[in-house]
């Protein structure tokens, strides 16, 4: 079965997330901080600075937002450009502050890392590396190049160089770290909601499948004895009316269609299993089902129990669509790397219920085994690499969204490899391994807070 396909937010669809009130109530609190800076400079310690160019530059930021507050609506959302020359203002009017004020003399040049971070998180790569750059250049210049901060008295504020060559140190790392933290941490977050996104519509995909079949199985349940006595009248109409060879041929043709509508409702009702007696099934049914869309794609899939629960009854399990569609992600990918053979072994205990998925293909990279159930975490693959498996599309988010849907459904599940993935193939060899333990209680049917009586199927409401 194919995995759901999810159309994935390029980096400036989410740039337009941002809306514009978000980015004029944050600069209003910077205007309101740089205006209190400003006046507890001149009233409190009386230090002389360009006060006229000071507030002229506060003044055009302000300017600047009370025109976007009147001009576009509250709900507009910028587009990537837009977050881009508005973080870039800011942090150009930021500097010509720092400039009037001392440069890296001044404590709030830490400042200038404001920018960088919300351009890292909310718009694309390019134009973060630019409001990056850019900002190491004026800090860069910053420190040679300000006008001095002076007392009353005209007395020179400044700190030792060592300092001054410090703050410029501290600040370009704080940009970079800053800049990449921001960044990396940003698109894990957009890539884990696009991967969540995915395995929320292949649950809802899953469920409605489920739902369908259930619907053609109740239909087939109920149509069933009006379609035998159709076809029981029909054929005592045929013999009585033997003698009339057009009413013959009508009765001939009545059974005909009632054979028919028979056929039409087995062959639809194969996949309808959510009938009231059907929700739980055996194990070996449930693994059959979810096993079953992989059994002819060229690669042997042999379903076994356990030898040591020989003697042992089979559990029976609730039919959920998590379940069913985790189970088949892993075996998909089983049979996607698989050599000629997929094994899936079932076993349990008064404690649990797991079930191993082995093939014998060349196991996990090693490298990455540590990271299965990440999402997207496999680049393209190459050239190569689809000339070997044709059939394969995949990124590491069918992974994702079996261990998430089989996890909600109270699974653990443990990735390994058979064998050293470096040995050379050989008859014997087994490559990836997934384990999927259930504790019992949680997915047995019998089991008390999951048992589901048996009676009369209800009327599905449409």
């Amino acid at each position: 079965m194919a995995q759901p396909s999810i159309g994935l937010l390029s980096e400036e669809a989410r740039g337009n997330w941002i809306r514009l009130r978000t980015l004029i109530l944050l600069r209003w609190v910077a205007i309101t901080g740089q205006v209190g800076a400003l006046i507890v400079s001149q009233y409190m310690f009386g230090l002389w600075l360009e006060f006229g160019l000071c507030y002229l530059a506060v003044g055009i930021s302000a300017i600047g937002n009370l025109i976007a507050m009147f001009v576009f609506p509250e709900n507009k959302r910028l587009s990537e450009s837009e977050n881009f020359l508005m973080v870039m203002f800011d942090l150009l009017q930021l500097v010509f502050l720092l400039y009037l004020t001392g440069g890296l003399n001044n404590p709030f040049a830490l400042l200038v890392l404001g920018p960088v971070t919300i351009s890292a998180s909310v718009i694309g790569l390019r134009p973060t590396l630019i409001v990056g750059g850019t900002a190491i250049i004026l800090v860069t210049l910053l420190a040679l190049f300000h006008l001095p901060l002076r007392t009353s008295q005209g007395m020179v504020l400044r700190v030792p160089d060592l300092f001054v060559f410090g703050n410029w140190a501290a600040i370009l790392i704080a940009v970079v770290f800053l800049g990449v933290y921001s960044r990396r941490v940003s698109s894990e977050m957009h890539s884990m909601a696009d991967a969540l996104a995915a395995t929320q519509m292949a649950l809802a995909r899953e469920q409605k499948l489920t739902d369908l079949g259930g619907v053609v199985a109740a239909a087939a349940h109920e149509l069933g004895t009006p379609l035998a006595t159709i076809k029981l009248t029909s054929s005592e109409l045929m013999e009585e009316l033997s003698d009339y060879p057009e009413l013959h041929e009508d009765a001939a043709l009545i059974r005909e269609q009632a054979d028919r509508c028979r056929d039409i409702l087995r062959d639809m009702g194969r996949a309808g299993k959510d009938d009231l007696h059907l929700r739980q099934a055996p194990l070996s049914a449930v693994l059959t089902e979810a096993a079953e869309p992989h059994m002819n794609r060229g690669k042997i899939v042999e379903i076994r129990d356990d030898p040591a629960t020989e003697g042992r009854a089979q559990p029976s399990v609730l039919r959920k669509p998590e379940v069913i569609h985790g189970l088949r992600n892993l075996i998909q990918n089983a049979v996607d790397f698989a050599q000629a053979q997929v094994w899936i072994e079932s076993s349990w205990s008064d404690e649990a219920i797991s079930v191993r998925i082995v093939d014998d293909g060349k196991g996990y990279p090693p490298h990455l085994i540590g990271r299965i159930g990440d999402p997207f975490m496999r680049r393209r693959k190459s050239d190569r690499d689809r000339s070997q498996r044709p059939e394969y599309e995949g990124m590491g988010l069918g992974l994702f969204i079996a261990k998430t849907l089989l996890e909600r459904s109270g699974a653990e599940l443990t990735f390994a490899n058979g064998s050293d993935p470096y040995h050379p193939d050989g008859a014997d060899r087994i490559g990836a391994i997934v384990e999927v333990v259930w504790p019992r209680h949680s997915i047995d049917a019998r089991a008390d807070q999951n048992f589901i009586p048996a009676g009369r199927n209800m009327p599905i409401e449409v």
